[in-house]
């Protein structure tokens, strides 16, 4: 597939054009979109191809993209705003605010473990109905009351969909709003992001229409919590419309939001808590949100990961993220993600509609990163 390379590209990051012209060629994109802000201000952003399967509607600037994991990123973000305010604290129980967690051996889990998927809650072993996640109040209580797969803060374990019932629960109750709600007011509407958690109906029509991987991703031996996470077939939310998909506020899963306003939020995460000249975060605040809590070989994701708060953080074998040491990010299912360099106040964004089953470090993420950093 060929396609007209649209967007801002300034001649020293040309090379990064070509990279994308040779992901187009080669079929590996059906639309695409790639952005850089440096201190927050976009220097690079380069959209292609096509929106829908059938290749009718031009992908653009005003494309919403599923985020999948990469919300996520978004989520820990506002789950940092509320530990800056007080309203919550990465080293004290979840059960402080949530006193149902302490169930079944939960109470010393801290909030900084919850976040850093430490838990031992990646999913439901029994059987239950897919569309109760749906449900979020129901799934709070059941994993209020779950017993943890492994005893926690012993190893992370990513939760692919229970992470965001756990992040959403926690701050709902310490803020009093839904997690989706707080971004739309106190992030997407004053600084001009087009990211969303729970959808509105009006937008629905900017939505990329997805294509699914040919392939499930590798996983490894398959282990009872990689089982849970994944393997069930009721791990993630289904038997209802994608409306009602997009409508729901999931702060694991299912965010929508184009490479411009990803980028422009990690800004905030580059740039010591700043964005635009004004303060999202305090220094203490940014600090915490990306300081290591734990690394270690992941118990259901096969890789070696060293976790921040809700964020991976580039580990010295693996850098996801480019060649920053402290650089930091998120990738969503089918290879979008996130990603914040301290040390370069930069920080960027990959979003696409053709999936791959590279659970972490898409190739055509990775070399289209590769290539800016080589501008620089």
């Amino acid at each position: 597939m060929t396609s007209e390379i649209h967007g801002f590209c300034p001649p020293r990051f040309e090379p990064v054009r070509d990279q994308l012209r040779r992901n187009l060629a080669a079929g590996l994109e059906l639309g695409v979109r790639f952005t850089l802000a440096v201190e927050g201000q976009v220097v690079l952003d380069l959209y292609a191809g096509h929106a829908d399967r059938a290749a009718t509607r031009p992908f653009g600037p005003d494309t919403l993209l599923p985020v999948f994991s990469v919300t996520k990123a978004v989520a820990a973000l506002m789950l940092a705003r509320a530990v800056d305010r007080g309203r919550l604290d990465y080293d004290k129980p979840v059960a402080d605010g949530w006193p149902e967690f302490a169930a079944a051996g939960k109470a010393a889990v801290t909030v900084a473990q919850a976040l850093s998927h430490q838990a031992g809650l990646p999913g439901f072993p029994e059987p239950m109905d897919p569309q109760l996640w749906f449900e979020p109040d129901e799934i709070a209580r059941r994993l209020a009351a779950m017993a943890p797969l492994w005893p926690p803060g012993t190893a992370s374990g990513y939760h692919p969909i229970s992470w965001g019932y756990l992040a959403g629960e926690m701050f709902r109750r310490a803020d009093g709003r839904t997690l989706g709600r707080a971004l739309s007011e106190d992030m997407a509407v004053p600084f001009g992001l087009d990211l969303h958690i729970g959808l509105p109906d009006v937008q629905h029509g900017r939505v990329a229409e997805m294509v699914r991987p040919g392939a499930m991703p590798d996983l490894g031996p398959i282990t009872e919590p990689r089982r849970v996470a994944f393997l069930t077939k009721w791990a993630s939310p289904s038997g209802r419309s994608s409306a009602d998909w997009r409508r729901a506020e999931i702060p694991s899963a299912n965010g929508h939001a184009t490479a411009e306003a990803l980028a422009r939020l990690m800004a905030v995460v580059a740039c010591d808590g700043e964005l635009d000249g004004r303060t999202v975060l305090s220094r203490s605040a940014v600090d915490a949100l990306r300081r290591e809590r734990i690394t270690g070989q992941d118990l259901v994701l096969p890789f070696h990961l060293s976790w921040a708060a809700g964020l991976t953080r580039n580990d010295p074998a693996q850098r996801f993220f480019g060649p920053g040491p402290r650089s930091l990010g998120h990738y969503g299912w089918g290879g979008s993600c996130a990603f914040a360099d301290p040390d370069r106040r930069l920080s960027g964004a990959y979003v696409m509609n053709k999936q791959s089953n590279i659970l972490i470090g898409d190739p055509r993420a990775v070399g289209l990163i590769e290539a800016a950093y080589a501008c620089l």
